[in-house]
């Protein structure tokens, strides 16, 4: 029998009404979701379940709804099936959500935290000074070579995001996204699609938010990991409090290495990736590092009472 982990989504897998099944049918999943409103002081909730979307896609409105609801799956997937991961991780926004799961953080600590860092992410690059776009068929040491060189010259782009082989997201100032909409070939790219994205996210100019995003961390009350927590920074685990937080500060600057977090997780036995919360992202991501491994995406009530019926777990 292999080994089991929980992976988080994070921005990008949230939708209008994301939850709100879960939310009418159990009281377990409706306490956290009334529990993030209460945080947070006004009904995140409503904005969930009726939207409308633009506002909901705002960075500080999405991340701590997508905590919120992949928190509400958790809860009520645990509550029926009992099952306890080896490992978690979360795709950047997502690493709260696994932290929570490993009882390293509160929930409405952890709510209030990332409501924050949007607000900070949201304020550290004026509107339209930066981008971000997916790069696909490229290799990442010869992307990275084409982004050393066009920041050289003055324009910044950066790995943000790695994702699975062929897929990679950069972040940077508009020009230097821009040069490699236009360049992406020297890298090997097929095609680079431009994102509908509100700033230069895990990118360099991103470092305004740590910094900012320090303080908050620096007051919080944290707990060792109970269950081992991959971090998107290192692609490795990390369980103590103080270690954990230097690492969520420079995560929102740094990359993502998604793809060495899972192959490390894969190392290490693990056969069977459960992703909760909205959406198929993760799962998606998953099959293109490794086929071989097993994927349930926990997004649904439905989802939940099949589980048991599917995997044998």
């Amino acid at each position: 029998m292999g080994k089991i982990a929980f992976v988080f989504p994070g921005q990008g897998a949230q939708a209008v009404g994301m939850g709100k099944d879960i939310y009418e049918a159990e009281a377990a999943a409706r306490s956290i979701f009334d529990s993030a409103d209460k945080a947070l002081g006004f009904s995140l909730t409503k904005l969930i379940f009726e939207g409308p979307e633009n506002e909901l896609k705002l960075t500080y409105n999405t991340q701590p709804a997508l905590l919120a609801t992949s928190m509400a799956y958790l809860e009520l997937f645990r509550s029926r099936h009992g099952l306890q991961p080896d490992y978690l991780a979360g795709h950047s926004l997502g690493e709260y959500s696994a932290l929570v799961a490993a009882g390293v953080l509160g929930f409405e600590d952890a709510v209030r935290t990332v409501r924050a860092r949007g607000e900070f992410m949201d304020a550290a690059v004026p509107a339209g000074q930066g981008a971000m776009a997916a790069v696909l068929g490229a290799e990442r040491e010869a992307l990275q070579t084409l982004c050393a060189e066009i920041s050289g010259s003055g324009a910044v782009v950066e790995l943000a995001n790695l994702n699975c082989p062929g897929q990679i997201v950069i972040s940077g100032s508009k020009e230097g996204v821009q040069a490699i909409v236009e360049r992406g070939k020297e890298a090997g790219a097929k095609r680079v699609i431009p994102l509908e994205v509100s700033g230069p996210f895990h990118s360099s100019l991103m470092k305004p938010a740590s910094e900012r995003l320090s303080g908050v961390l620096s007051g919080l009350k944290m707990n060792r990991a109970s269950i081992p927590v991959v971090a998107n920074v290192t692609a490795k685990p990390a369980g103590e409090p103080d270690e954990i937080r230097q690492l969520l500060v420079d995560q929102v600057h740094s990359s993502v290495l998604w793809e060495d977090s899972v192959s490390w997780l894969i190392q290490q036995g693990v056969d069977t990736f459960v992703e909760i919360g909205s959406g198929t992202v993760l799962a998606g991501l998953l099959k293109k590092i490794d086929r071989s491994v097993k994927v349930y995406s926990v997004n649904s009530l439905e989802a939940i009472e099949k589980f048991r019926l599917e995997s044998n777990v």
